[in-house]
């Protein structure tokens, strides 16, 4: 195997959600895939959505610093949450589950109801004071219902600047009110769904119950959604609750859209495309051969969206081959990415419950990723 000839190999997967960061994966992977063909060219391009997770997955790719913020949870409780600014000072990656995310409650203490978006905005102006006029919002993982309410307070949009209390509509919102420096930033959002903000593809609908709400909760949050956008939509001028991702993290994606105009530029964008895009997945194919990507589970889902997919076309267009690992792996999910002409791998050894297969961390993945060298070498098709 020594004298093979040297590849450049990409490893580019999603987190192992609940197990592994990108970050973990994507290591893990190049270490066995090292171990299998040491000659080769390797370099690591971790992924995520806009959820949890993202900012590891930016701030690996390099350029980024961290900064530090004390904000509020979604229940109203001083945190101290993290953000990212370039290195050149004029571009920030804020990542919502950072201060309003389910994370931060424990599973007894979710409340739909109550959670706010209020520390997100706080998260925010605290990009504005650094200087910051570019940013890149991720809205996965949100622990919140409040159509954006809390967010628009925090940047000035009610008369009283602590924290609103969710339950509570105002009858008014005084837009004019809002920071002035947004009318300097340029907003990208980073958005993995299409739901619009009410009904039963709505925000509450589809996603208040893992935020802990009860079927006659869901209910009464749609209709206090409603009522939230007649007043934000009359204050703004603008009819977005139907748009596309109008739904996104309890109804942010409808807030900040609702008071786009007072941006300088404000677009929604796929997450996975979005960060892609920042660790610049596509420069790094044009050195490769082999692109390995993977998640948690390659099932059904993978078809709609997911990261395994979004690599899957990339390097398709780039004439790279592709291979995706999956901690879980079902046949619709191997059916969606053969379609793009990628090879699937479990992870898995032995027939195991998930709960083991999360807790036994990194050294399967090593493992995966020696067993995927080893049969490139053995093809030979690609080497």
């Amino acid at each position: 195997m020594t004298n093979e000839r040297s590849i450049g190999v990409v490893f580019a997967p999603d987190s192992f959600k609940g197990s592994l960061t990108s970050v973990q994966v994507a290591r893990a992977l190049a270490t066995g895939w090292a171990q299998g063909r040491p000659n080769d060219r390797i370099s690591l391009a971790p992924l995520a959505d806009g959820g949890e997770g993202t900012l590891v997955a930016i701030e690996a790719a390099g350029g980024w610093e961290w900064r530090e913020a004390d904000v509020a949870d979604p229940l109203g409780r001083p945190v101290r949450a993290r953000w990212l600014r370039s290195t050149d000072g004029g571009r920030a990656f804020v990542e919502m589950a950072e201060a309003s995310g389910l994370s931060r409650v424990a599973p007894i203490e979710r409340d739909a109801m109550r959670a706010s978006t209020y520390g997100t905005g706080q998260l925010i102006l605290d990009a504005l004071e650094a200087g910051v006029r570019h940013v890149v919002l991720g809205i996965g993982g949100s622990a919140t219902s409040d159509g954006g309410l809390g967010l628009i307070a925090a940047l000035g949009g009610l008369p009283s600047p602590d924290m609103p209390d969710p339950t509570v509509i105002p009858d008014g919102v005084d837009l004019g009110g809002l920071d002035p420096r947004l009318a300097e930033v340029d907003m990208r959002i980073a958005c993995d769904v299409t739901n619009p903000l009410l009904g039963e593809r709505g925000a509450a609908a589809t996603y208040g119950p893992q935020k802990g709400a009860s079927p006659g909760q869901v209910e009464v949050l749609d209709q206090r959604l409603q009522r939230w956008a007649d007043v934000l939509e009359a204050a703004g001028g603008r009819s977005v609750r139907d748009t596309p991702g109008a739904g996104a993290a309890g109804g942010l994606g409808f807030g900040l859209l609702a008071i786009g105009s007072r941006f300088r530029s404000l677009e929604l964008v796929a997450g996975v495309e979005l960060v892609m895009d920042e660790t610049d997945l596509d420069g790094k194919l044009r050195a490769a051969a082999v692109v390995v990507t993977g998640e948690g589970r390659i099932d059904a889902q993978t078809a709609f969206g997911k990261t395994a997919l979004g690599v899957a076309r990339r390097a398709r267009a780039a004439g790279v081959a592709c291979i995706a690992v999956g901690g879980g792996v079902e046949p619709e999910g191997i059916v969606a990415l053969a379609a793009e002409g990628v090879l699937v791998v479990p992870v898995a050894e032995v027939p195991q419950s998930v709960e083991a297969a999360m807790a036994a961390g990194m050294p399967p993945l090593e493992r995966c990723g020696e067993r995927l060298a080893r049969l490139v070498s053995l093809g030979g098709s690609i080497a």
